[in-house]
């Protein structure tokens, strides 16, 4: 069986000491974390590991003895030898260097006594065994702050394998890098630390300055469940209303974001960890890019400029919905319509626009105080901006799904009838209790009267289908532009930003696995392996991170919203979820 001792690359010059580690259950492997270097009292080595162990909750132990021979210290592998019988332990590693030379010796004594001392051992039959112990040199800086991924093995009941737990045992032993050869005390160790120590002013004040700041953000918000619990917000209307809003649904998931990244809890996993990291990170860049929007709004006096426009905008599509009317009404395309029913539906369709035309005009005094504050709202970030463009793009066209609304049902109730009325004819009709079609024997006046019905109904469905396909591509167009908003809405508030940079700045943090090269194959030494991290795909990290958005979209497919399309029915392509789940 082959022995790997996974051994830090900081280590490889280390003076003389003792080596710290730990044995990785249910596998014949061994983890070096730090050296202890010589001079030491065991009586101290031994409390200082029962210290990380209470704290760490990792057994930590000493694996055996490092050798780097100087001038003056021709005793000293003798005596790190004879250590074996004061930290007694099933095998004791005794690894030695020699300067100028890269691969390492060692020897592995056994509690039995058995030594195992060259990487080919000849066995009583005259065979060998290679590689019975093997070196893998790691980076335990990069090793440490990696996280191994899928992360469902972690969730899983059955065991985590080898290497997960050589990536725990150096994550979960971060205390033992706190003190270093250049600290005063009885022990001095070496590890990743001691090559320069990561210590920045500034990251250690913003974590003093958080907790404050997410106490101040915390009472905010517990002010913000306060005023949404009156009773007043929440009667039916109100809530129907706020939840048909763009800007209160938005406003409502970011305070669930909010919630999230403002808890004064520490994140339990590397999960949670992540999706604080990536709300906030895309809350900053949101409030940046309302800000950029802001200054350009109130910049030359746009906002007087985009009111002074929006009116004759109005106006301008308002003229031509009833240019549209009046040549629906006429012969469009050369084709025959029923002139009775083609004046009632324009003339009804007609009195909306003049209504509608009216509503704007006595709303134009008041247009550039409400872009004003409403151009105030965006320093709350680009998707509040965008939630409001949202919502004055559908109460600016609420006439045109009106329009779509009466031409839909209208459409449909005449589909519905035509589809009974041939069911009368081949003796069929629809059973409401069992859900399904049986036959049904019909007397001479109810066929007289249905093929009366069917044949008006017929007749009269061109001129219907006609005003129904143009309200419904109009409210397409309107769809579209809205979907737009939403996706990008929606892009922004679910995009893993931090994780994107993460990977692209520190690609060693997220791991998808490792892979191995030989580093030093001398004769006489183990093989040496060196351990170098694989980071996971781009793809991976999108699908891994990005955050739940509080949007849906439809769950037909493209057959069924044709089918829709086809018989009339309603369709909202871009409707909110009722129940936002951001866990």
């Amino acid at each position: 069986m082959v022995l790997k001792i996974f051994f830090p690359q900081c280590c490889n010059t280390a003076d003389s000491g003792l080596l710290v580690g730990r044995w990785i259950p249910g596998h014949n492997s061994a983890v070096v974390l730090a050296v202890i270097h010589y001079p030491f009292i065991p009586g101290q080595v031994k409390k200082f590991l029962n210290e990380l162990q209470s704290q760490t909750q990792v057994e930590l132990i000493v694996l055996g003895s490092w050798s780097m021979p100087k001038e003056g210290q021709e005793g000293m592998d003798s005596f790190l030898k004879d250590l074996s019988t004061i930290f007694p332990q099933k095998c004791w590693l005794q690894l030695s260097r020699e300067i100028g030379k890269t691969g390492f010796t060692c020897h592995v004594v056994q509690n039995n006594g058995k030594i195992l001392q060259d990487p080919e051992q000849e066995n009583g039959d005259g065979s060998s065994e290679k590689d019975q112990i093997t070196l893998i040199h790691y980076d335990q800086r990069k090793v440490m702050l990696s996280q191994i991924h899928p992360l469902e093995e972690v969730k899983s009941d059955s065991e985590p394998s080898e290497l997960r737990l050589v990536f725990q045992t150096v994550a979960q032993s971060q205390l033992l890098f706190s003190q270093d050869k250049y600290d005063d005390g009885p022990l001095k160790l070496t590890h990743w630390q001691s090559e320069g120590r990561e210590a920045s002013i500034i990251a250690e004040l913003l974590k003093q300055v958080s907790v404050p700041v997410c106490f101040f953000l915390s009472w905010l918000l517990s002010l913000w469940h306060y005023f949404w619990s009156f009773r007043i917000l929440n009667v039916r209307p109100v809530l129907f209303i706020s939840s048909k809003l763009s800007t209160c649904v938005q406003s409502g998931h970011r305070a669930l974001n909010f919630e999230t990244a403002f808890s004064t809890k520490r994140a339990a996993t590397h999960t949670d960890f992540m999706r604080k990291a990536n709300i906030f990170v895309s809350f900053l860049v949101d409030i940046a890019l309302g800000l950029l929007l802001i200054s350009w709004l109130y910049r030359e006096n746009r906002i007087s400029k985009l009111a002074n426009t929006l009116v004759p905008v109005a106006d301008r599509v308002a003229k031509e919905l009833q240019e549209l009317l009046e040549w629906l009404m006429g012969a469009p395309a050369g084709l025959k319509m029923n002139r009775a029913l083609d004046q009632v539906l324009g003339r009804f369709f007609l009195y909306h626009i003049h209504l509608w035309i009216s509503y704007i005009h006595l709303m134009s005094p008041f247009i550039e105080r409400i872009l004003w504050y409403v151009g105030l709202s965006t320093c709350f970030g680009l998707t509040f901006a965008l939630s409001i463009l949202s919502d004055m793009v559908a109460l600016l066209t609420f006439h045109i799904y009106c329009f779509y609304v009466y031409g839909a049902r209208l459409y449909c109730l005449k589909i519905y009838g035509l589809s009974s009325l041939w069911r009368l004819f081949r003796g069929k009709k629809w059973n409401v209790l069992r859900q399904r079609v049986d036959s049904c024997s019909y007397d001479l006046d109810q066929l007289f009267i249905g093929t009366l019905l069917f044949t008006i109904l017929l007749f009269l469905l061109p001129t219907t289908a006609l005003y129904y396909l143009v309200f419904t591509l109009l409210r397409l167009v309107v769809v579209l532009f809205q979907g737009v908003i939403h996706l990008s809405v929606d892009f922004i508030n679910s995009f893993p930003l931090f994780a994107i940079c993460l990977r692209i700045c520190r690609p060693y943090r997220l791991a998808e696995g490792v892979k191995f090269s030989v580093l030093c194959d001398e004769p006489g030494t183990p093989l040496h392996l060196m351990m170098e991290i694989n980071p996971i795909k781009f793809t991976s990290v999108l699908q891994l991170y990005r955050a739940p958005t509080y949007s849906c979209y439809p769950k037909d497919s493209w057959a069924a919203l044709c089918k829709k399309l086809f018989v009339g029915e309603l369709i909202y392509p871009w409707k909110q979820k009722k129940n936002a789940k951001t866990d």
